[in-house]
């Protein structure tokens, strides 16, 4: 009798926890949203920001009026309004009012019931818990099939929602593999958008010559080795640089003013290795007009270096 009575506790248990994570997955996805002007025409600045579960999330974005059908932003004064956000993981429904086209007010999430199952037959695997931020980013059934028809690695819908974030989509992605870039790793597709790797700058480094990675290319950018710069740097010498060592002049400070100084010094083509050690060792024009006034004449770089290393000054 003790046996069956814990048995039949432990059933009870398992259908009170299987009730309180139905009723947890079935909450509410609600809370206010906002319309404010924009500075660009024919647009708005919406935000959203939900509550649920205690915590709070917030979205905010520029939409094209016609997003919001049925209302009329250049009514003057005040109006209630009603609009729906419809996309393709549900449906955003919003009331409230705009007064001289911006406003506020409150909305409700209802999610599409066909949602998770359509997009598990596409591989990609949805909690109903995500499926709010996947219609607040526009993940759409038409996007997923596009990704996936792109064959790329470590994929998930995460990386979806990610991809709509930071405006990763197929015409990036064909226009940086038309640039010479073969590139299927999805999270090297988020690090370009978010540093700014462009198409452009891939042709650009592939018809001079060069032959980046991805690596290569996030690391360019981060340190503000753009083709301008590479082109600048050319004027002064300074053609097909070895792309590591071009990133090494942006880390430490080799610019173009400061080769151009060494060049009035006399020092027509330092190598790039012993630019990056000037550098690295504070051997400035500066200094060297300094040694030359005190009688230190004709030194070479690798005498500057080794004067600074040892702390002649």
């Amino acid at each position: 009798m003790r046996l069956f009575r814990t048995f039949a506790f432990l059933i009870f248990a398992l259908c009170v926890l299987a009730a309180v994570a139905k009723s947890r997955a079935a909450e509410p996805r609600s809370g206010e949203w906002t319309i404010r002007k924009s500075d660009e025409a024919g647009r708005v600045e919406f935000s959203l920001i939900e509550h649920h579960r205690g915590g709070n999330s917030s979205y905010e974005s520029d939409w094209p009026i016609t997003s919001f059908a049925g209302v009329d932003f250049s009514k003057p004064g005040r109006q209630d309004v009603r609009f729906t956000v419809s996309r393709d993981a549900g449906k955003i429904q919003c009331e409230g009012f705009l007064s001289d086209g911006e406003g506020s007010g409150v909305f409700h999430f209802q999610p599409d019931s066909n949602y998770v199952n359509e997009m598990r037959s596409l591989g990609f695997s949805v909690e109903e818990d995500r499926q709010y931020n996947m219609a607040v980013q526009d993940v759409s059934l038409d996007f997923a099939r596009q990704m996936k028809a792109e064959q790329l690695t470590n994929l998930d819908a995460d990386k979806l929602v990610a991809f709509r974030i930071h405006g990763v989509d197929a015409r990036f992605i064909e226009d940086l593999r038309s640039a010479g870039l073969k590139i299927s790793d999805s999270d090297k597709l988020v690090s370009f958008r978010i540093h700014g790797v462009t198409p452009q700058m891939v042709r650009f480094l592939h018809e001079s010559g060069y032959s980046p990675d991805e690596d290569v290319l996030v690391a360019m950018r981060i340190h503000g080795a753009s083709p301008e710069w590479m082109e600048e740097l050319k004027n002064r010498g300074y053609d097909h640089v070895d792309l590591e060592e071009l990133i090494a002049f942006r880390i430490h400070g080799v610019s173009t003013d400061f080769i151009a100084k060494l060049q009035a010094l006399g020092y027509s083509h330092p190598q790039p290795d012993e630019l990056v050690a000037m550098r690295i060792h504070n051997v400035t024009p500066e200094y060297i007009s300094g040694l030359r006034a005190r009688g230190m004449q004709n030194l070479s770089i690798e005498q500057l270096v080794n004067m600074r290393i040892h702390g002649i000054d």
